[in-house]
């Protein structure tokens, strides 16, 4: 099947009676792109893409800046540059920086255990984005766009790769809460409905608690035959509404669904891994999300995408100081779920990405409408992200900031760049994965990005 897409997103070997048969029948497009050439050989067959919603502190996690502490409380010099709120003089990190690992990335105290494995990390100090408002940004992030309407990451990759494991969402998303902009994060948009994300929050480790109605009838061969029925009647009824994406993806749902309740159980139950395993991720929302997805990736997920809380947690205007809290609970979950994933060989083929909307400033917050103490505004000038597995270099930093810490100076990485890096190592060509949609091709880059090949192992 050839990724260079067209319209109506099949093979020419299929008729379009063939292809609709396919989706009543229940196999949907996800299924007809499983299996399907990639542009090149993949580096990383899968994706756990984990987000601290609210904006982490670049200069109080990952990229140290010791001329903060040296000019601490002192202006910016020229000036800082305009952020969302007002700010002050510069305010150095509370935290101290260490090396551990053996390449000698720096990072902050309040990641202890995520320290040790940077051998295995690239950290890109180089990010950049457009806006410094969560709605905007997150929608870069996720859609490469900074406004509504666009697909989600995920459902590109499910929409070029399909999905491994038909009896599971191929896109997973995992939240306690809802995050700020919340469903259109993970939607498919105009790509066919049946490549949107599938959310699931995450407030109980119970899957028949987590997952509605996820508990087969008693009668299973009863209920078979109802969903055949079922599905002679969707394929009369879409036979008169070709190219009724909802539809389609409300007949592949349920088909989904009638499967899921084999195997999702089984994937979600994070009760049935060891106490001692549960007790190194975490007794806490984000500790049990990094565990059902390292579940999840191990039986053919796709993507799977957590957010660390609901709203925006990491949005600490009026105290840094809560960024350790928030670290917390952050360290002990992804240092657990890299540590398990190089430990079965499945780091190799996965990519972890520990990822951010944008950064925050250098300087104090001023803002009158915040109870000051120590927090740091937005900034979109300059942050970090971290990525690990899927044939991505570990051991090193790339890019970087200026002496403070406001801006991206060196080998800067905007988000476009990033997702277009993303595609490339799972043997995607951001630039031929395109839609055609309202008159012209879209793609998730939208007319930029490029390849960030010097973080790719050889």
């Amino acid at each position: 099947m050839s990724i260079d897409r067209f319209p109506a997103q099949v093979h020419p070997r299929f008729s379009r009676r063939d292809v609709l048969g396919k989706l009543a029948g229940g196999l949907g497009l996800a299924a007809l792109a499983q299996g399907a050439p990639t542009h090149h050989t993949p580096r990383a067959k899968r994706i756990i893409y984990i987000v601290l919603n609210g904006g982490m502190s670049q200069v109080d996690t990952f990229d140290p800046k010791p001329l903060l502490t040296k000019y601490n409380g002192q202006p910016v010099p020229g000036g800082a540059p305009k952020t969302e709120r007002a700010t002050g003089a510069l305010m150095q990190s509370p935290f101290r920086f260490l090396r551990h690992s053996s390449c000698g990335t720096e990072v902050s105290e309040i990641f202890p255990r995520l320290a040790t494995l940077m051998d295995d990390c690239c950290v890109i100090r180089g990010m950049y984005t457009d806006v410094p408002n969560h709605e905007p940004s997150l929608f870069m992030l996720n859609c490469g766009a900074i406004q509504p309407g666009r697909p989600s990451l995920g459902s590109w990759l499910m929409y070029g790769l399909g999905s491994e494991n038909q009896n599971l969402p191929g896109f997973v998303v995992l939240c306690p809460g809802i995050p700020v902009v919340g469903p259109p994060l993970w939607s498919s948009a105009f790509l066919p409905a049946v490549f949107q994300g599938t959310f699931l929050k995450t407030e109980t480790s119970d899957p028949y608690q987590l997952i509605r109605h996820i508990k087969p009838q008693s009668d299973s061969t009863a209920q078979r035959r109802q969903l055949d029925l079922l599905s002679r009647l969707n394929r009369e009824h879409l036979a008169a509404r070709p190219g009724d994406s909802q539809l389609e993806a409300s007949i592949s749902a349920m088909e989904t669904a009638f499967r899921m309740q084999t195997e999702a159980p089984d994937a979600f139950d994070i009760r049935k891994e060891p106490e001692s395993t549960r007790d190194r991720y975490g007794d806490n929302e984000f500790g049990r999300s990094c565990l059902m997805a390292r579940r999840l990736v191990e039986r053919g997920v796709r993507m799977v995408q957590i957010y660390y809380g609901n709203s925006q947690p990491w949005d600490n205007h009026a105290d840094i100081l809560v960024h350790q809290r928030l670290a917390a609970r952050t360290d002990p979950a992804v240092a657990s779920l890299l540590e398990d994933l190089k430990s079965s060989g499945l780091l190799s083929d996965t990519l972890v990405v520990l990822g951010t909307e944008f950064g925050r400033t250098p300087a104090v917050e001023t803002g009158a409408s915040t109870n000051v103490q120590n927090g740091r505004d937005h900034n979109s000038y300059g942050y970090s992200i971290v990525l690990a597995g899927g044939g991505v270099k570990g051991g090193i930093t790339y890019g970087a900031t200026d002496d403070f810490g406001f801006r991206a100076v060196e080998k800067r990485c905007y988000n476009h760049d990033l997702n277009a890096t993303l595609l490339h190592l799972l043997g995607l060509d951001h630039t031929r994965l395109t839609y055609h949609y309202s008159g012209r091709d879209f793609r998730l880059t939208d007319v930029a990005g490029e390849v960030v090949h010097d973080i790719l192992r050889s």
